[in-house]
């Protein structure tokens, strides 16, 4: 039994690319339905799949690589919050990340969201992680 999640599914997914494989296997929760689709709507991963079996839900995420020599798009991913060291930021303190060039994803009152469209709805929120 995993206590946290979303740090299982960002390993799985970093496992994953640093070997090239096309397709990784995340269980489903609510949370982590949420972060893979930021990451396809924001472009880090091609397509995801909910797999669901008798006792066992599961999303199959479609990596996304570019050029002949397969370098993956996600190049990194930092887990931020952690449940023993909450983050948390208020508006007018999201985080910049890479200078635009990668995303920060938020838990917020709204739902989750990344830290463009948090800053745009003027909202802080739980910084879950960074990608790039």
């Amino acid at each position: 039994m995993v206590n946290d999640t979303i740090s299982d599914m960002l390993t799985r997914i970093r496992n994953a690319n640093l070997v090239k494989h096309q397709i990784v296997q995340v269980p489903s929760t609510k949370m982590s339905l949420a972060i893979t689709q930021i990451l396809k709507d924001e472009g880090y991963i091609e397509d995801y799949e909910i797999y669901d079996e008798i006792k066992f839900k599961s999303i199959l995420i479609s990596l996304k690589y570019k050029g002949k020599l397969r370098e993956p798009v996600i190049s990194t991913i930092k887990r931020v919050s952690k449940p023993g060291l909450r983050v948390y930021k208020q508006s007018n303190n999201l985080p910049n990340v890479l200078g635009n060039l990668g995303i920060a994803i938020l838990s917020t009152s709204k739902g989750v969201m990344t830290n463009q469209k948090a800053r745009e709805l003027g909202i802080g929120g739980e910084i879950l992680c960074y990608i790039w």
